[in-house]
Order: C-alpha cells, then sequence, then structure tokens
C-alpha cells in the first residue's frame, strides 16, 4: 500500500520558467549526506554506480535513478559507473545490456567505466571462501523447501540443520566441488552463517551462491555457481570503492547483510542509501508485467511508443531533456508516492514547444472548395516555423481554389458557442483567408464529403483590410499539393490509475490506446524527415518522424495533445 499519492494536473501547472525563477535551492537528503561526508572528510570524492541487470529494458522509473546516480557525481565533481548486475545467466542477452547503455547515453550521460558484476566472479569467489574459512559461511544440502521451513518466520526463530556446524575444511571442500561443477543444478548452495533468530528474515543464513550449468553471456561456460545478489551488490561496490551506494526503498531490509559482508571481509566500506522508486498512474512497470505484454502481443515490442520504456519513449518523440527535468521536479524522497503521468506529460510539452518546429497535417481532411477563388491559380502565403524561436524563421505555404481541413473543424449544426466552420459561418484559415461556408455537397448516405465556401480577397493574413471580426482560427493544406502519410495516435495504454492492483492487469488496457489513419495528408516539406525529429502539428498536438519511415511514405508518432485531455475527463466524470 502505498503511503503517499501525488497527483499533479497540468491544467494548473506553471510554466517551468516561472518555476525556475522562483525556486530556491535546496538539498534532498542524500545530498545533505554527501556534503556532510565531504565536510568531515569520510570521503574526499564521490563515486556512485548505476546497477542495472540486463535482463529487460529499463522504463521510466529506472530513469529517475540515472538522473540520481549520475547528477550526484556531476554536481560534486565525482564519478559515476554503469555496472551491469549479470549474476543470473539465463535471463540476461545481449540485446538487453547494448539497450541499456544506448539509453544511459540517450538520457546524456556517460559512464565513467562500463563494468560488469561478472569482471569480479574470481574475486568474489575468492571472498566467499574468506568466509568459510572463518567460519562465516557454509555448504547446505537442504531442499529450498526445507530451508524455507528451517528460516522460521517473522515472529518464529530459525532452526539450524545439521550442516550449519559443519568444519570450515569440509565446507571449503564442497565448495570446490561446487565450483568445479560436480553437482547439478539445485543440489546445494553456499550460506551466510550469520543469525537464524535475527527479526531481519535477510541474516537468516541467506544464500550467497547457488549452482547453475548455464551459459553466461561473458564469461561462457567458466563458472557453473553464480552469486546472489546479496553477495555481488555490496562486493562489486567495495571493488569500485563506491562512497554512496543508491538504491530502492525495498533494499532496506538489505542494508544489514549488505555492511555485515563488507565488515567480515574486512574492505571498503561502501555505504548504502535508499530512496523511493518513481511510481506513474496509468502504468506498470513490473518487468514480469512488461514482459507479458510484448511476449502475448499486446504491444509491438518493447520501443511500443505506448510502453513505458526508455527506447519507446524516445520513439514516441518524448526528449531526454523532458525526463532530466521531470526526474529533478519530482525530487527524491523516503516515502512511496504515486506521480501523475501527467506531470511527465507537461514537461515533454514545455520542452518541445520551444523546440518542435510548427507544420501543417490535416489527419482526418474534408475537402473544402473555394467557389470564387480563380481555378488553376495559386499563392505562396508566409506562416511562423516557431513562435517560441524568433531564430526559426518562417516557411511559404502553397494556397489554392482545392483546401483540405480537418473533419472536426465543420459541423452542419452547431451548438452554442462554436468557433469554427458551418453553414452560413466565417473562420479564419491560419496564415491565409477569412472564408464563409456557402454549401455543402453529401453522398448517397447523408455524409458530408465536400464544402463550398468564399473566401474575402481583402483578408490576406498581414494584410487585412476586410474589417471582418472572427473568433475562429483552423488549419488546413492545399489539396493539389498536400502529401499522404500515416499518423499513429498513441494514448495511455492503460485506461485505469492502478492497472497494477487489478486482478488481471491486461483487462484494464485502454482499446484506444492506437489509432493508426493511414490517409493524413502533410506538408510538402514533411515528405522527407529523419526518425525522431519532432513537430508541432498545428492545432493537433506534438509529432516525430517514426523509425518505420520510408522514402516518400512517412509514418508520424503522436509524442503528447497540446493539453490534457485526461484531466478534463476525470473533471467531468466527478
Amino acid at each position: 500500500m502505498l503511503s503517499l499519492r501525488l497527483v499533479f494536473l497540468t491544467d494548473n501547472m506553471m510554466s517551468t520558467e516561472n518555476a525556475h525563477s522562483e525556486e530556491t535551492e535546496h538539498l534532498n537528503f542524500i545530498e545533505e549526506i554527501i556534503e556532510e561526508d565531504l565536510r568531515t572528510g569520510r570521503h574526499t570524492s564521490v563515486q556512485t554506480r548505476f546497477p542495472p541487470e540486463p535482463n529487460g529494458y529499463l522504463h521510466i522509473g529506472h530513469a529517475k535513478s540515472i538522473c540520481l546516480n549520475f547528477g550526484l557525481a556531476q554536481k560534486y565533481g565525482g564519478k559515476c559507473n554503469l555496472r551491469y548486475d549479470d549474476t543470473n545467466p539465463t535471463k540476461e542477452e545481449q540485446e538487453y545490456v547494448d539497450s541499456i547503455l544506448a539509453d544511459v547515453r540517450w538520457l546524456g550521460f556517460e559512464p565513467a567505466k562500463v563494468l560488469y558484476a561478472s569482471d569480479y566472479f574470481q574475486q568474489l569467489y575468492e571472498w566467499a571462501v574468506v568466509l568459510v574459512q572463518k567460519g562465516l559461511a557454509y555448504v547446505d544440502f537442504s531442499s529450498p523447501e526445507e530451508i524455507a521451513v528451517q528460516k522460521g518466520s517473522p515472529t518464529v526463530p530459525g532452526t539450524p540443520n545439521r550442516y550449519r556446524d559443519t568444519s570450515p575444511e569440509e565446507n571449503l571442500a564442497q565448495f570446490e566441488k561446487m565450483k568445479n561443477g560436480e553437482y547439478p543444478d539445485g543440489h546445494c548452495v553456499l550460506r551466510a552463517k550469520i543469525d537464524l533468530a535475527s527479526p531481519n528474515m535477510h541474516l537468516r543464513d541467506p544464500y550467497l551462491y547457488r549452482i547453475k550449468h548455464a551459459h553466461h553471456h561473458r564469461t561462457g561456460d567458466t563458472w557453473c555457481i553464480y552469486p546472489m545478489y546479496d553477495w555481488a551488490h555490496g562486493q562489486s561496490d567495495s571493488i569500485e570503492q563506491i562512497t554512496h551506494s543508491v538504491c530502492t526503498l525495498e533494499f532496506i531490509p538489505h542494508r544489514a547483510l549488505y555492511d555485515w559482508c563488507i565488515e567480515k571481509l574486512e574492505i571498503f566500506p561502501s555505504k548504502q542509501y535508499e530512496f523511493a522508486r518513481l511510481n506513474l498512474n496509468y502504468t506498470v512497470m513490473s518487468k514480469r508485467k512488461l514482459l507479458q505484454l510484448v511476449n502475448e502481443g499486446y504491444v509491438n515490442g518493447w520501443d511500443d511508443p505506448r510502453m513505458p520504456t526508455l527506447s519507446a519513449m524516445r520513439r514516441r518523440g518524448y526528449t531526454p531533456e523532458s525526463i532530466r527535468e521531470f526526474a529533478k521536479r519530482v525530487g527524491v524522497a523516503k516515502r512511496e508516492n504515486i506521480i501523475d503521468v501527467g506531470l511527465l506529460e507537461f514537461f515533454v510539452r514545455e520542452d518541445l514547444n520551444r523546440r518542435a518546429l510548427r507544420r501543417f497535417a490535416v489527419l482526418k481532411p474534408l475537402k473544402v472548395v473555394i467557389t470564387n477563388y480563380p481555378e488553376g491559380q495559386e499563392e505562396w502565403l508566409e506562416t511562423e516555423n516557431n513562435p517560441e524561436d524568433p531564430n526559426a524563421g518562417t516557411r511559404s505555404l502553397a494556397f489554392s481554389r482545392e483546401l483540405f481541413i480537418e473533419q472536426d473543424d465543420f459541423m452542419e449544426n452547431p451548438p452554442p458557442k462554436y468557433f469554427r466552420l458551418y453553414p452560413g459561418g466565417m473562420v479564419r484559415l491560419k496564415s491565409a483567408y477569412i472564408i464563409e461556408c456557402t454549401g455543402v455537397e453529401k453522398d448517397t448516405a447523408g455524409n458530408i464529403t465536400e464544402i463550398h465556401c468564399r473566401y474575402v480577397p481583402e483578408s490576406r493574413s498581414g494584410q487585412d483590410t476586410s474589417g471582418l471580426k472572427v473568433k475562429g482560427v483552423i488549419h488546413w493544406l492545399s489539396a493539389p499539393h498536400a502529401k499522404t502519410a500515416e499518423v499513429r495516435l498513441y494514448d495511455r495504454l492503460f485506461q485505469v490509475e492502478d492497472p497494477a492492483s487489478e486482478e488481471d492487469f491486461k483487462k484494464a488496457i485502454n482499446p484506444h490506446s492506437l489509432e493508426v489513419l493511414e490517409k493524413a495528408m502533410i506538408e510538402p516539406m514533411l515528405l522527407e524527415t529523419n526518425p525522431g525529429e519532432h513537430f508541432q502539428f498545428t492545432r493537433l498536438g506534438y509529432f516525430c518522424t517514426d523509425p518505420d519511415s520510408a522514402y516518400g511514405k512517412p509514418v508520424f508518432n503522436r509524442t503528447v495533445t497540446l493539453k490534457d485531455a485526461w484531466a478534463k475527463e476525470i473533471k467531468k466524470q466527478e
């Protein structure tokens, strides 16, 4: 049960520019610890690490940890390593290794070193031997079920078995046999000998090594015993002389074991500190659940733009700057909370508003014929590329007798205060002319297929002498000049705030999370763009070019809408 829930609605958010001007510098609790350590001389420099398991793609939750660990190193002039926790060969793949490094670099960070827990397998083995020699570890041939019973419960102390008092000499011999492959998988384990009565279950003789005859992606078949996370973690930190080992809150019970191993081995005293992981509503971030979505075909791979993975967000059009700003503003807390995904979308909008070039696109075209515009005539009208960037300049758009507008920008029987186009009504075509609807054409089923309008020649934008005042402004494209594109309208993958709490989280999938428009119309200059380029489609939202694009056949993904439609929908329901 999460102890605190934070909800940020983008409608009420101040701009980041104003927020930055008002915020004062304050330290989070980890920065306070670091500054005290540097002040007292406990450490003279800062060394952190980001230690992912290469068994899946990184997601937005990992981004917070990446920004924190690399950010601390940057702030205090230290270094941050990327260390793969590759201690489980049956679940690790080179694909994940490569994607993790790419994601870290995409976020804007460069590791001081790229390392692997497997780099330390020999040293970890030798330190395990030291514990055995000291009588602090033993080989246990009990079954997993027997060990679970022998450990007791949080209210009942554990009971020792006959292997616990085996001599160091015998344990050394048995551990050597484990290493040499003389026993099958699961036949025995190496356990630390700590305290079976401890209230901390992690200290009740935890596993240090298990047998796995599995091929490792880096060490091949050299090893058939592999260290458990709690054994590899602290000792790897110590080898790298990590001064501040930052983990999420679920590792609080592990800290005592972390400290015990370092103390008994008398090695560099790395210290572990815990912060609250990032939780987003309308999202699942369990690797197991994400793998289900991929393997069962609910999404089109790890980089499906509806996924919370960094590769998916990159493909959708999220920028590393917006994610870093989001991680900064969410902050570092000691209590679990849920953040409204709308806050992330807010920072994406803020960043793209500054950088994205404006372009016209008509997603669901409706033909307009300007009846009083000469046939065969065309003219070129200037419009801005980005009103937020004075250096972005302008571009020319073709204007002709036949145009496309959005189907949603016309209603035959409009409600009150409808300021777009309707019979007898006037609107301004952005950067062009004022037009008035004079009639419509319909097919045999009664569907509107074409709108007839007249334009006001004196109303050209920037040169308007018509004296007419209209409230509505809509975008458009010249039909003879427009090009066809595929546009993918992505929305939130889940339609409930906490899908992980559902009995079957897959039943909470939003059936409208993807709409593919294969005959959208675009400006000609959008015909040839590079994957990852960002645009604001005027009045529609922010979009980016998808890698599926081919020459003359562009594909665009909607990154985020111009406004938070979900927040408005929730208000309606309330």
